[in-house]
């Protein structure tokens, strides 16, 4: 019998769907690093450089899309690079000194991230946040703000908000403290008020629950070094860059009157703008009254937590002196582990940890490598002639402004933080006049704001958007307008106050 092509068409395997995409999303990574490698090297940059940014390029790409995990990706470019070190890594200069091994050379760069202490005190951070997860800490004090300020819509509001910043100051994942922390809470509320998602009753009060619990966690997560990972990562970059150290008290302080102004209104506004239908309701304090019976007292292992968390906030802000942050959280991880607060297994089987553990020690290796090859140095002298001729005030609020708004090409802050922040660091520092102090901690304080702006713009936003309380119409229309209001208090607000402390 025979098989016509017909025949083998009609039983050839179909690919599954989005089989296609995802190919398509491996592949363009490779083929922007590809295009960009047969692009003339600029003139005044070495063609390792150029080639060390190519790859670079390509990293982010992939960190932009995901076709693979961000770890991954970031290893991957790692690995690259160290394979093709002679070519991307090192000047000739350096490859013609006596004695110079490669191989070694290019492996002590590649893994030179795992040993970065900001990339630890991310890693202890995570430890915190499981802590909080394994002795219901979080979820205790979420529950008691609901009951004392859950009758009304507005104050539930508020309830939501202080229970974010409550949490935020450990938890440097956003997506961890209000994805997985917050959103479990309020998302039994709605249903109480007979308001369901995906259904014209989402606006009774699910909708403006949703939209104030994510508006919170943008906030938090600029109020505290340690309330996003990004933030941690932006701080290595500006030391790297600039030698500046941004310490967690000056980072809060720089902050402090725009994040308090953000959280005493926050919820308001978003009551005036995005009003429930439901004003009053007694149901939610007692259901979160009923929650609290059900965790009993205060636990050994809550109490201690409680204890240890106390404890690195005091080290992370008054005695850097003499400990460094990252061995402070190693210090309290060693407590909760002798004393049963965490086990072993707690530590080995956070895969959040150790995933985001290895995504950016690679990234802090990928960005110190841009300013090795000299990348850094000659972008910052080509934009600084850009910019000549224009007040450095000007110039600060322009780089500032365009920092904020390109943040609607990227799904994810790390990526965000690691593309741009290297390249408007090194194009102020070329220009003379500008105050680098203020201007580094604009730009990091900006990152957990400007996440409100799109629903991907940060990780806990597709968790909210894909509620089924925020339509999309809605979603875009409240970004918008809460996005340009946070820029303009940053400009407005923070601006002037950085200036008068620094």
């Amino acid at each position: 019998m025979k098989t016509t092509l017909k025949d083998a068409a009609q039983t050839a395997p179909v690919p599954p769907p989005g089989q296609h995409k995802r190919w398509l999303m491996l592949a363009l990574p490779i083929l922007v690093t590809v295009l960009l490698l047969l692009v003339p090297t600029p003139a005044g940059l070495e063609p390792y450089a150029w080639h060390f940014f190519a790859i670079f390029v390509g990293v982010i790409v992939g960190l932009i899309f995901e076709p693979l995990p961000g770890a991954v990706i970031g290893l991957t470019g790692v690995v690259v690079i160290a394979l093709f070190s002679q070519f991307v890594l090192f000047s000739p200069a350096e490859l013609a000194k006596p004695g110079f091994k490669v191989a070694s050379e290019a492996f002590k760069w590649g893994v030179s991230g795992f040993g970065n202490s900001t990339v630890w005190l991310i890693f202890g951070a995570f430890m915190f946040a499981a802590g909080y997860d394994k002795t219901q800490f979080g979820r205790r004090l979420a529950l008691i703000l609901v009951k004392y300020l859950g009758r009304r819509s507005l104050t539930l509001g508020y309830a939501i908000t202080f229970a974010d910043l409550l949490l935020a100051p450990f938890t440097p994942s956003n997506t961890a403290r209000s994805g997985g922390t917050i959103y479990p809470i309020i998302a039994n509320l709605p249903p109480l008020y007979g308001s369901k998602p995906n259904d014209p009753s989402a606006r009774r009060i699910g909708s403006y629950l949703m939209w104030v619990a994510i508006t919170a966690a943008c906030i938090t997560s600029s109020m505290f070094l340690s309330a996003l990972a990004p933030n941690l990562l932006a701080l290595a970059l500006v030391k790297n860059i600039i030698g500046f150290d941004i310490s967690w008290g000056m980072w809060f302080i720089a902050f402090l009157p725009l994040g308090v102004l953000l959280i005493l209104t926050m919820p308001l506004l978003a009551y005036w703008l995005y009003p429930p239908e439901v004003k009053v309701n007694d149901e939610v304090p007692r259901w979160a009254t009923a929650e609290l019976q059900k965790l009993g007292k205060l636990s050994r292992n809550e109490i201690l937590l409680l204890i240890f968390v106390v404890c690195a906030l005091l080290m992370w802000i008054f005695a850097t002196s003499w400990i460094e942050p990252a061995m402070a959280a190693l210090l309290v991880i060693v407590l909760m582990l002798w004393t049963g607060v965490l086990n072993w297994n707690d530590i080995t089987s956070n895969k959040a940890a150790w995933n985001t553990f290895a995504w950016f020690a690679t990234l802090v290796a990928l960005a110190d490598g841009l300013a090795r090859v000299g990348f850094i140095a000659w972008l910052g002298k080509e934009g600084g002639m850009l910019l000549q001729g224009y007040d450095p005030q000007i110039s600060a609020v322009v780089l500032l402004i365009a920092f904020y708004l390109l943040h609607y090409l990227f799904a994810s802050t790390t990526a965000h933080t690691t593309a741009l922040l290297p390249a408007m660091l090194t194009i102020a520092a070329a220009i003379p006049g500008i105050n680098m102090p203020v201007f580094c901690l604009m730009l990091c304080t900006s990152l957990g704001v400007m996440g409100i702006i799109t629903p991907y713009g940060t990780g806990p936003s597709p968790i909210y958007y894909g509620s089924g309380y925020l339509p999309t119409k809605d979603y875009w229309r409240l970004g918008t307008i809460f996005g340009m209001l946070f820029l303009a208090l940053l400009m407005l607000v923070a601006y002037p106050w950085m200036e008068m402390l620094y």
